[in-house]
């Protein structure tokens, strides 16, 4: 059957601007009339050569995503796309479909998701674009979607085009005389088959059948299948490995974000003591949670460090040199001191992974993560939660120690980095960017002169300034500059403290407070690291002045 494209009048909506992840918004807002219709016009007005282009589609499940599915395969069919790749009932983890891209040569993809944020009928809905890379789309293409979202008239469609997305196979269509191919995957095969290249099997399955006992938590989101499909049936673990593994487009009501906070329930699990290790997921895949015998907790920083000083336990590493090594500036100075000791290349970048996408693809990087429980390497350009949880078992595997065991003797030769992030969820916008705006200024270079040097103490400790900035990244591949990044003051110890404002909710703003402490004496490590940090927290709430312009005296969410 032949179909006929439609093109349908439309005016601009405010705020259509994508962030770091995409466009994030409440669902209701994309609800709206056109509102989802634009942006997808708009995304795909920004694709190089999209006439006979391949795009892959799919999302974390969470509401309102298979009505979007349906009006990217209207759209897409009428905008002259050759064919749709769409993972089955409209699901790919944001890793699978940037592995999926990679695989099958797509010219890109389009992910839904709002990531670690709660899902629902209330909840938040988004659509990011990835580019050929399997990466998300660069600031070039971002920026050019929001220009087109100002002023767009009109966006093409094809009604009358349905397809059942819960069945997999392929079905033609002929639109406006061009051939249109739908065609749905298994969620979860292509992916699998990335991990059997990256790791060994056989290791892993020897791993579950001895005494030790894990529990993968998936939180109801998109890795649910992913786990289920690679930790029982591929790996031979036992029932109840596997929890809160079925896909809800609510979470379950909760908020699907792996830290100790929102996976509190796994945390009082381990912390019985009779598992020895732990990770809980977020709704897209993207994001992962280590946990150690007893509730030991891994900060994401330790995390990629662990790996990456561990590398040649996973067969992908061990075979080919590690190019080199990246974390996003406010993540702990952990990842520094594997790079100096193993003499290579190191960047600090913006958080933000397309910036590990440009390194990875110029060959220069091999293992990188951000301490927002982001950690993955260059066999996709994602950022994977599932890929550094089989990696820490590989790590387990091959040196037959515990999670705190690991953790000892990874800080016993390299030190350890203590670390603390404070979340202030939905602050008034106002008042938060005021708050920068101070703190921008207090470390402009003309008022270097009266805050360098400056002493701050707080319960006995003393830190002098030693170097302070609104962090700039210039990319070393494709020369591009990115500003504002967050602002840095730097004590003479190497102490840092950080703010910024996140790009990743879909109101209001939530500040972000980062401290880094590093510690060389070995006596000292297995201190709680709230404890040691307290004092370079209430000195960082006294230089930024958070608690009196937010009206904050507490944050959401401490790491």
């Amino acid at each position: 059957m032949s179909h006929t494209s439609q093109k349908v009048a439309t005016t601009p909506f405010e705020g259509q601007k994508p962030g770091t992840s995409g466009l994030r918004k409440h669902v209701p807002v994309f609800q709206q009339a056109n509102y989802t219709e634009n942006f997808v016009q708009c995304t795909l007005s920004a694709v190089d050569d999209l006439k006979g282009s391949t795009l892959v589609v799919g999302g974390d499940g969470r509401y309102y995503m298979k009505e979007a599915v349906a009006v990217i395969i209207r759209m897409a069919a009428a905008n002259g796309v050759r064919k749709l790749i769409i993972g089955q009932n409209g699901v790919f983890s944001t890793p699978a479909l940037s592995c999926v891209i990679r695989k099958r040569k797509a010219n890109g993809g389009i992910i839904l998701t709002a990531s670690h944020n709660p899902g629902g009928p209330k909840g938040d809905f988004g659509i990011k674009y990835n580019t050929a890379n399997g990466g998300p789309a660069p600031e070039g293409v971002t920026n050019k979607i929001f220009e087109l979202t100002k002023t767009l008239t009109e966006y093409r469609i094809c009604p009358d085009i349905n397809m059942d997305i819960g069945q997999i196979g392929s079905k033609d269509f002929t639109v406006d005389g061009n051939a249109f191919t739908v065609e749905i995957v298994d969620s979860v095969e292509d992916y699998l088959g990335l991990m059997k290249e990256i790791f060994d099997f056989d290791s892993l399955k020897k791993l579950f059948s001895g005494s030790l006992k894990v529990v993968i938590n998936a939180m109801h989101g998109v890795m649910g299948p992913y786990a289920k499909r690679i930790f029982l049936q591929e790996l031979g673990a036992p029932d109840g490995t596997c929890i809160n593994c079925e896909p809800k487009d609510d979470f379950g009501g909760h908020h699907p974000d792996p830290n100790l906070t929102y996976a509190k329930d796994l945390v009082d699990l381990l912390k019985k003591g009779e598992h020895g290790f732990g990770a809980a997921f977020d709704g897209d895949g993207d994001r992962n949670m280590i946990l150690g015998l007893n509730g030991f907790f891994v900060t994401p920083s330790d995390s990629v460090a662990v790996i990456a000083a561990n590398a040649k336990c996973i067969p992908y590493f061990a075979t080919g040199k590690v190019k080199g090594l990246s974390r996003s500036m406010p993540t702990s100075g952990a990842l520094d001191r594997v790079a100096q000791a193993e003499g290579l290349e190191f960047f600090e970048v913006p958080t933000g992974w397309k910036f590990f996408g440009n390194l990875m693809d110029a060959s220069r990087l091999s293992i990188c993560g951000e301490e927002s429980f982001g950690t993955g390497s260059d066999h996709i350009r994602e950022k994977d939660g599932l890929w550094a949880v089989l990696s820490w078992l590989s790590i387990m595997a091959a040196r037959q120690l515990s999670v705190e065991e690991i953790l000892k003797s990874h800080w016993g030769k390299y030190g350890r980095n203590f670390f603390t992030r404070y979340d202030y969820e939905n602050v008034d916008s106002e008042p938060a960017n005021k708050m920068m705006a101070n703190l921008r200024e207090m470390v402009s270079e003309s008022n270097a002169a009266n805050f360098i040097n400056k002493e701050y103490s707080n319960s006995g400790k003393a830190y002098q300034v030693g170097k302070a900035d609104d962090f700039e990244y210039t990319d070393p591949i494709d020369g591009s500059v990115s500003k504002k990044q967050g602002v840095r003051i730097i004590f003479k110890d190497g102490s840092r403290i950080i703010f910024r404002l996140s790009g990743t909710g879909s109101s209001g703003a939530t500040v972000r407070m980062y401290i880094d402490s590093y510690e060389a004496d070995e006596s000292q490590h297995m201190k709680d690291a709230q404890e040691v940090l307290k004092p370079l927290v209430q000195i960082a709430l006294e230089i930024s002045q958070l608690r009196e312009l937010t009206g904050r005296q507490e944050p959401t969410v401490i790491t």
